[in-house]
């Protein structure tokens, strides 16, 4: 989606949405991004998105983000924890983002943060910009029914995929006059799930699909990789798509230059 040329004199916000593994593909984006020297001001994000925001938000490069990347494992970002909330933990989420930037808090950030999590007891949005990091993205990467939730401030947080999965509208709540998004679930894989995983995945995406198209709107310009040749769990698959985000996001962001 395209609205309105891009200016430089204008505070720019960036959006990543959620995707699971299809989230590798952000780097290439950022990739595409740096390349291209725009300026970003505010950052926000979603489920897998608010990973790399808060890598973005500390000064990593999207080659520092690529190598972390292409050498994660599934138990790197999730272990086993059977409770009556979820099947897995993600604290291994947390501890990547400790090993990676430190155990750091939102005012440490060289760009305005916000992580968007939802309060599964009322359904209400919830937007992070205060606080440890380190809570704020294993909220948000949440997936209910996998992952356990994370509990604070007497609210019980989980994917923020179900209440705004590609967060411009808090760009735009955060100050940005531009807003820019990544929609990593325009195209879907279609093949048949093989494991629990893949269907609880895909039924994720596919709720919040028609709602991300709504909550856009007011975007200036969307970056839709076409990702149809992955599904959303094979970490094999990470390179790949870091490469596919980059070139399609480098093609589209010369349409706004």
């Amino acid at each position: 989606m395209f609205k309105k040329k891009l200016k430089r004199n204008k505070k720019i916000g960036l959006a990543f949405g959620g995707g699971a593994v299809l989230g590798a593909a952000h780097i290439g984006v950022f990739r595409a991004i740096e390349e291209l020297k725009i300026q970003i001001h505010y950052l926000a994000g979603t489920s897998i998105g608010s990973l790399i925001a808060a890598f973005v938000a500390f000064g990593k490069t999207w080659k520092e983000i690529e190598e972390i990347a292409q050498e994660l494992k599934w138990l790197d970002i999730s272990r086993v924890s059977l409770s009556k909330y979820g099947l897995l933990s993600n604290e291994s989420i947390g501890k990547l983002i400790n090993d990676t930037i430190g155990d750091v808090s939102f005012d440490e950030a060289e760009i305005s943060l916000a992580i968007i999590a939802t309060d599964i007891a009322s359904g209400e949005k919830v937007v992070i910009t205060e606080g440890k990091v380190v809570d704020a993205v294993m909220a948000s990467t949440c997936i209910p029914g996998i992952f356990n939730p994370v509990e604070t401030d007497d609210k019980m947080l989980v994917d923020g995929g179900i209440v705004e999965n590609v967060p411009t509208i808090t760009l735009e709540e955060l100050g940005a006059e531009y807003l820019i998004g990544v929609d990593l679930n325009t195209k879907h894989d279609t093949k048949k799930p093989e494991n629990i995983l893949e269907i609880l995945v895909k039924a994720f995406d596919y709720m919040h699909n028609n709602a991300t198209k709504l909550q856009t709107k007011k975007a200036h310009f969307i970056i839709t990789p076409d990702l149809s040749a992955f599904n959303a769990v094979d970490l094999e698959q990470i390179p790949e798509l870091i490469e596919k985000g980059y070139s399609e996001a480098k093609a589209q962001l010369k349409r706004i230059m």
